[in-house]
């Protein structure tokens, strides 16, 4: 099978300061402030979102779609202080490409699941009062991938290109596999009730530009199982509600008003994870 989704993991899309030295103090600042009033937020590495490229942006007319996430490095320090903070519009520039707009902000890269149950109900998630991002919302389920998941800490340069190629797919799998490893944790649904993750595309939110890469799953269990598996939920403590809803009036705002979804393929030619 073609490669439909790949990864560039590279220093270059790592985000670069903004050149205002009271600017760039202010994230350490906040980070401060945040982490005071809230002794479960915890400065972790992240992948940081840089943009994606396409195959049409080179030409190429590929029957099956090929779409490359551009990603880096940043850590949740980071994110606090620029995307989470309310000076978040301060570090923006002016640009109608997304990755220059955006290349002064953290920009973690997150994930959501669109959980479909045997009766065709959609999953969502209400967010306990200690979470560091809107807390009390309702969101579908998710996280991030994680850097150390696949043994990156830290940039190492990498001289070998073949060495490359293996680690970009490994952060590729990962992308995967920790939707399927958010949606066990969150939901308390069992791995093996769940399909491979089908991957939709790309979110940016207007609010603090936000990045987040969506995808779709279902779920072999009916909806009336589902609050009895929420109980033993391994990260249950994140949320204080489950909700099932109608497939059919799902608009689910997710604390995420204006939400832009750059849907990369229609839902009967979605991403498969299987490389």
């Amino acid at each position: 099978m073609l490669k439909k989704v790949s990864v560039d993991f590279s220093k270059s899309h790592d985000r670069i300061p903004r050149q205002d030295p009271g600017l760039e103090d202010s994230i350490s600042q906040v980070w401060e402030q945040r982490s005071q009033g809230n002794s479960s937020l915890f400065n972790g590495q992240k992948f940081r979102y840089g943009g994606y490229c396409l195959d049409d942006d080179d030409g190429s007319t590929n029957e099956v779609p090929h779409v490359c996430l551009r990603l880096g490095l940043t850590d949740y320090r980071t994110f606090v202080g620029t995307n989470l903070s309310s000076l978040w519009e301060k570090f923006l520039v002016t640009s109608e490409d997304d990755s220059v707009r955006c290349r002064h902000t953290s920009s973690p890269l997150g994930n959501g699941a669109v959980i479909e149950t045997s009766d065709k109900k959609i999953i969502v998630l209400r967010r306990s009062n200690n979470v560091g991002e809107f807390p009390g919302h309702y969101v579908f389920p998710g996280g991030h991938p994680e850097p150390t998941a696949v043994g990156i800490d830290y940039h190492q340069l990498e001289n070998n290109v073949q060495t490359g190629e293996v680690l970009n797919k490994k952060v590729t799998q990962e992308m995967f596999d920790s939707i399927i490893c958010e949606v066990v944790e969150e939901t308390g649904i069992p791995a093996s009730s769940l399909s491979s993750p089908l991957f939709i595309g790309i979110s940016r939110r207007e609010l603090n530009v936000r990045p987040a890469m969506f995808f779709y799953l279902k779920c072999s269990h009916h909806s009336d199982d589902i609050q009895r598996l929420y109980s033993s939920a391994e990260d249950g403590f994140e949320s204080t509600q489950l909700h099932t809803v109608s497939l059919v009036s799902s608009l689910i705002h997710q604390g995420r008003k204006n939400h832009r979804l750059h849907v990369f393929y229609s839902l009967n030619v979605m991403i498969s994870s299987r490389m």
